[in-house]
Parts: C-alpha cells; structure tokens; sequence
C-alpha cells in the first residue's frame, strides 16, 4: 500500500518540471536526481524535499528492492545530497555574512517569512545549537533553505553543521512517513 504524500502549492518558487521529474524518479538515475535535487533545496530552491518520497509511494521507483529498501535508500540519498547542500550554503554564508538575492526578494515580499524564520532558528539555534538546527529542519513542508542560512550565520563548524542537516533531513522525511503514511504501511513486508 502506498504512502500518501501530500501536493504543496509553491506559488512563485513552482519549479513544476524539476518537481514533476523527482516525482517520476526512477532507478539509479532517479536516486541520482534525488541527491541533485535534495543538494540545491538546501542552498537555492526553497521547495519540499518530501516529494522524494513520491517515486517509491507511487511504486515507479523500480529498483526491484522491497518497498522498506527503497524508502530507505532515497531517504539516505535525499538527506546525504541535502548536508552536501547545506555546508555549500554554510560556506557562502561563512564568507558573506549577508543575504542573497533569494533572501533580499523574501525580506522585500509581502510577507516577512525570512524575518519570522530567522527569528525561530537564531532560538532554536542559541537554546539548543545543532540539535535545533535538526529539530527545525525535521519540520515537514518547511523551506530549509530559510533556516539552513540563518544557522549558518551563526555558526562555524562545518561538520557539526552537516551532521545536523543530515539528521534534520533524514527526521523530516521520517517524520512525513509517520504523519501521512504510518509506519505501519511504510515499513509492512
């Protein structure tokens, strides 16, 4: 039985043909384009890294592995590529120490959501340091890359800061398996 992944309206930041080939990700190929897709999320494409998820869901994955195998090796892939993402983005926010564009666009919106985001990470980040950093990371449908470059203003180790990326993303997708599709089905035999 397959795991529901929900469909997240993006508004300006729909990116539809990388979305829809993540979606449609099979193979080593598909697990390829998932690390790819998992690394710019988290230093340039505010999008949600739950849709990896969606190939093995769907059962177009097509590794011929058991559905708990492939569960896990693109939540592996996914959560490697997005550590690797985000020490790119602790390195850029290490040398500038100033937001990017992206990130001026966001302060200049409507909404301030960069003002919001900073201010819950910078304290998740001074009340629990990396642990925060993964528990905030751990949220489902949240943009990562928000909290990735407030952190990374922050801090200056880049290995813890990986490590906590790592788990961060590796908790959001277990997370979203456990709310929207139990344990129970993902991992059934």
């Amino acid at each position: 039985m397959p795991v529901p992944v929900p469909v997240i309206p993006l508004g300006i930041f729909d990116f539809p043909w990388l979305e829809s080939a993540v979606r449609q990700a099979t193979g080593p190929g598909g697990l390829v384009l998932i690390g790819i897709y998992s690394f710019l999320i988290a230093f340039i494409l505010p999008l949600p890294s739950e849709v990896v998820l969606v190939p093995v869901q769907t059962g177009t994955f097509s590794l011929a592995l058991p559905q708990v195998v492939e569960f896990a090796l693109v939540m592996l892939v996914s959560a490697l590529g997005k550590a690797a993402g985000s020490v790119f983005a602790f390195h850029i926010g290490q040398e500038a120490k100033q937001s990017g564009p992206l990130v001026r666009f966001l302060r200049r919106s409507r909404f301030d959501v960069i003002e919001w985001s900073e201010r819950q990470t910078v304290e998740l980040a001074r009340k629990y340091g990396y642990v925060g950093l993964a528990l905030a990371l751990s949220v489902p449908f949240f943009p990562d890359t928000l909290s990735i470059y407030a952190f990374a203003v922050l801090e200056r180790d880049y290995v813890k800061f990986a490590a906590a990326t790592f788990a961060g993303s590796l908790g959001r997708l277990l997370v979203t398996i456990g709310i929207f599709g139990g344990f129970s089905i993902a991992f059934a035999p």
